[in-house]
C-alpha cells in the first residue's frame, strides 16, 4: 500500500505531494484525511494523507507513524480545500492548516491536551443502601447519600481519605469525564415570538427556491430573531447550523442570546479563544455534541457533516475576507459548503455589499426585505454638521450641536455613542520649526501618538518609541501633535462632561482576553454614560438606552484611495446610526464632516440604500469595477526599490502580452503605503471577466518567479481593500 502525503513545506506551487510506503503494521489504520509522520530528507515532517494507491514503481521510504485515530479532514473538507486553493491561487497545505485549530495543524507544536475531571459514583444502589443500614460513619454516609441523590459527583468535593475508604469497601468507584474549557449550559428560554413583518420575512426565506438569500433588513428590524427561528427549524430536522458574525466584539451579545435558547447545543469559534478552548469546541463538533456553531470567519470551517443552513450576519463586513494567505472569503466558502450539503445560505445586512445586492437584483440570489424596526421603533433622525463652519466658530473637534445634544442625553440619564475610526491620541507629530514629520523608520507611514503610555507607534510593523518634544532633525522643542484619535476624544469628552462616566473601545483597550465582553456588559448595565470607539462599535450591538450617536469625522474612510471608499463610508455611517433609538426612545444621529455634499453621506442621512446603490452602480460601471468586473491584486515586494520595480514591470508586461481585449491592467504602481517593515511594494491591478484565463495566468506568474529570491509575490483575488 502506498499513500500520497501533503507535507508541511513551503512551496509556491498550490500542491506538492510525496509518496510513501505503508508498513504492514499500519495498513489497517490508514485513511484519507489523517495526519502522518514521514521522513523527508534528513527531517521528520507531518502531513495529510491525500490519496491511497496499491503500489508504486519507485523505491519509497515508509511512513513513520499515524497521528490520528480518526481523519482530521473529512471528504468534504478535503474537496473544499482544493477548491479554495484553486480559486485563491494558494498553496493547498496553507488552506488545510487554516481550516484547523492549532492542536490539529501539521508540524505546529501545541501544548493543548484534553482536560479530564475525576468523578465518583456508586457501584450499586443496593450495596449502598445496605452500607447505610449498618454504617455509623457520619461523613461516609453523607457521601453515599449524596451519590444516591445525584448519581455522580466530582471527587474533589470530598477528602481523599474518605473516598479511598469507600473504594476499599467496594461502595464507590472512580470515573473520568472530559472537562470542556467553555461551559455553554444554561436554563433554556423560549424563542421570542416574531412580529408580523419578521414572520412574513421568515416565510419568504423558507419559500424562495434559491441557494443564497439576501435578507436586507434595516438596523433594529430583528434579523437575529429570524436567524434563531431558522436555526431552530434546521436542528429540529436533525441538521447542523453555522452562524457567522463579523467582529469578535459582537460575539458576547450574540452568544448570550444563543446560549439562552440553545444552551450547550452551540459551539463557539473566534480568535479570542485560547488554543485549548478552540480544541475543545472543535472536538465537541466532531463528536456531534454540538450542532450549532457561532463565531467569526474561521467558524465557517466547523467540521459538520450535515449542514442545513449557514447564516452570515453583517455580510458586507470586510472581516469575512482573510487578509493573509490563503486569502479566502468566508461568504464564498459558505456557498461552496452549502452546495455540497444542499443547504441554504442567508446573507443578512442593513447595508449589503454592492456585489451581493446586485446579485439579488439580477435574480442570482433571493431577496427578502425587512423595512420596519422591531417594537415599532423609528429610525433615528440624522443631522449633518459642516465642520468647516464649526472651525470658523472655534469648534475644532466637537460641534456645538453635538455637545448640546450630549448634555441633553446625560441630563435624561440616557446613553451616547461616539464613533471615530482612528485609534490613538493623535495622527502624527510634526515640528513647527522645520516641518519634519515623525515617521516609522521601517515603513512609509507616520507614527501615531498614544498618550496613555507616552509612545509613538507604527500601526503596521509595531515599531514603538518613547515620546519626546525635541525634533530629531532641527533639535528644537517644537514638536506638536496633529490629527485626532479615540484616545484624544476620550480625554476631551471627560474634561467637558466631568461628571459623566466615559469608556473607550478600540484595539488598544480590547487586547486582553474577555475585554470586549467586559466593556459591552458594563455599558449595557449603564455603568458608563458615553462609549467612544472605532468601527468595532458600529455593527450589531444593541443598547436600549443609547439615544444619541455622534460621528466625529465621517471623512476618515472617504479620503482613502480605494474604489470602495464611498460604499464603506455609507455602511459605517448607516450601521453606527442604527445603534440609536432601538427601543421606545427616539434616536438622534449627528454626523460631523468636511464634505457635507458627498453622496454617500447624504444617502446615509436619509436611510436610502437603494438611492446610494443606484448612484454607486453608475460609477462602478464607468470605471470597470465590481460587480461589472472581477479584480485581482498582485503585490510585489522586495528589499531593494529599483530591483522590485524592474521585476514588477516584467510581470506587468507578461500579463499585458497574455490578456484579451476584455481585460484591463493598471500598474505596476507604488502601493498606497510604499514601504512596510523595510520591504518596498508595488501593485498591479487586473480587471477581468474570464476567471479561468486569469487563474491560469496567475499560476504561471508564480511558476515563472519561483526561483526569484529577490522578490515576493502576493496575489489577492477580489480584494476588499486596494
Amino acid at each position: 500500500m502506498v499513500v500520497s502525503v501533503l507535507v508541511e513545506i513551503k512551496f509556491k506551487q498550490k500542491e506538492k505531494t510525496f509518496d510513501y510506503n505503508v508498513p504492514s503494521t499500519l495498513k489497517d489504520k490508514i485513511a484519507i484525511g489523517k495526519r502522518v509522520l514521514v521522513p523527508f530528507s534528513n527531517r521528520k515532517l507531518e502531513g495529510f494523507i491525500i490519496k491511497i494507491k496499491d503500489d508504486s514503481i519507485y523505491n519509497l521510504k515508509e511512513i513513520i507513524s499515524i497521528l490520528d485515530e480518526e481523519p482530521i479532514l473529512n471528504e468534504e473538507l478535503l474537496l473544499l480545500g482544493k477548491q479554495i486553493s484553486d480559486e485563491t491561487v494558494s498553496n493547498l497545505m496553507s488552506v488545510y492548516q487554516t481550516m484547523l485549530p492549532k492542536a490539529y495543524k501539521a508540524n505546529i507544536k501545541s501544548n493543548v491536551s484534553i482536560k479530564m475531571d475525576t468523578y465518583i459514583q456508586l457501584i450499586s444502589n443496593d450495596s449502598a443502601l445496605e452500607f447505610l443500614s449498618r454504617s455509623k460513619a457520619k461523613k461516609q454516609n453523607e457521601i453515599v447519600n449524596d451519590l444516591l441523590n445525584n448519581g455522580i459527583l466530582l471527587k474533589n468535593k470530598y477528602s481523599n481519605s474518605l473516598v479511598k475508604t469507600l473504594q476499599e469497601k467496594g461502595i464507590i468507584k472512580e470515573l473520568k469525564k472530559e472537562h470542556y474549557r467553555i461551559d455553554n449550559s444554561t436554563n433554556v428560554k423560549k424563542l421570542n415570538t416574531l412580529n408580523d413583518y419578521q414572520l412574513k420575512a421568515l416565510n419568504e426565506i423558507k419559500n424562495i427556491d434559491k441557494d443564497v438569500i439576501l435578507l436586507n433588513g434595516i438596523t433594529g428590524s430583528g434579523k437575529t430573531e429570524i436567524y434563531m427561528h431558522l436555526i431552530e427549524e434546521t436542528i429540529n430536522k436533525g441538521k447542523d447550523a453555522i452562524m457567522l458574525v463579523p467582529e469578535i466584539s459582537l460575539t458576547p451579545q450574540i452568544i448570550e442570546r444563543f446560549k439562552n435558547h440553545f444552551s450547550n447545543k452551540i459551539a463557539i469559534f473566534h480568535s479570542g479563544l485560547s488554543d485549548g478552548e478552540r480544541y475543545d469546541e472543535y472536538r465537541r463538533i466532531k463528536k456531534k455534541e454540538a450542532n450549532i456553531v457561532v463565531g467569526a470567519r474561521s467558524a465557517i470551517f466547523a467540521p459538520f457533516t450535515n449542514i442545513g443552513i449557514i447564516i452570515i450576519d453583517e455580510e458586507h463586513s470586510s472581516t469575512y475576507k482573510q487578509d493573509h494567505n490563503p486569502k479566502y472569503n468566508a461568504i464564498d466558502v459558505a456557498i461552496k459548503r452549502a452546495k455540497y450539503y444542499n443547504a441554504k445560505v442567508i446573507l443578512g445586512s442593513a447595508t449589503p455589499s454592492i456585489e451581493s445586492y446586485a446579485r439579488s437584483k439580477k435574480g442570482y440570489y433571493g431577496l427578502v426585505k425587512l423595512e420596519k424596526r422591531a417594537n415599532n421603533a423609528r429610525l433615528p433622525h440624522v443631522q449633518i454638521i459642516d465642520m468647516k463652519n464649526e472651525i470658523k466658530r472655534g469648534n475644532k473637534l466637537f460641534s456645538k450641536e453635538l455637545l448640546d445634544n450630549i448634555r441633553i442625553r446625560l441630563d435624561n440619564h440616557e446613553q451616547v455613542m461616539l464613533l471615530l475610526n482612528k485609534r490613538g491620541y493623535s495622527s502624527y507629530l510634526t515640528c513647527n520649526n522645520c516641518g519634519h514629520v515623525l515617521k516609522c523608520p521601517n515603513c512609509d507611514i507616520t507614527l501615531t501618538f498614544h498618550k496613555i503610555n507616552q509612545m509613538n507607534r507604527c500601526h503596521y510593523c509595531g515599531y514603538a518609541e518613547y515620546i519626546t518634544d525635541i525634533c530629531p532633525k532641527c533639535k528644537s522643542k517644537a514638536l506638536r501633535s496633529f490629527g485626532v484619535g479615540t484616545e484624544k476624544v476620550e480625554e476631551e469628552i471627560s474634561k467637558i462632561f466631568k461628571d459623566s462616566r466615559v469608556c473607550r473601545m478600540d484595539i488598544d483597550t480590547t487586547s486582553k482576553k474577555g475585554s470586549h465582553k467586559k466593556i459591552i456588559n458594563a455599558f449595557s448595565n449603564h455603568e458608563y454614560d458615553i462609549l467612544i470607539g472605532t468601527q468595532m462599535i458600529a455593527k450589531g450591538l444593541d443598547f436600549p438606552l443609547v439615544t444619541l450617536v455622534g460621528v466625529i469625522n465621517a471623512d476618515t474612510i472617504l479620503n482613502l484611495p480605494d474604489f470602495r471608499a464611498s460604499e464603506k463610508t455609507y455602511q459605517l455611517i448607516s450601521q453606527v446610526s442604527g445603534r440609536a433609538g432601538r427601543k421606545s426612545i427616539n434616536g438622534e444621529v449627528i454626523i460631523q464632516t468636511f464634505n457635507p455634499d458627498n453622496y454617500s453621506i447624504l444617502y446615509a442621512k436619509n436611510h436610502d440604500y437603494d438611492g446610494f446603490y443606484n448612484k454607486e452602480m453608475i460609477i462602478r460601471k464607468k470605471l470597470k469595477y465590481p460587480p461589472y468586473y472581477f479584480l485581482a491584486l498582485i503585490k510585489i515586494g522586495g528589499k531593494d526599490f529599483n530591483t522590485t520595480f524592474n521585476e514588477s514591470k516584467k510581470i506587468g508586461n507578461y500579463i499585458r502580452n497574455n490578456i484579451d481585449n476584455n481585460t484591463f491592467i493598471l500598474g505596476p504602481s507604488v502601493s498606497s503605503i510604499s514601504k512596510i517593515n523595510n520591504i518596498y511594494y508595488f501593485d498591479i491591478i487586473i480587471k477581468y471577466k474570464d476567471k479561468l484565463i486569469i487563474r491560469t495566468l496567475l499560476n504561471n506568474i508564480y511558476l515563472l518567479e519561483e526561483n526569484n529570491k529577490k522578490i515576493n509575490i502576493d496575489i489577492d483575488i477580489n480584494p476588499i481593500n486596494l
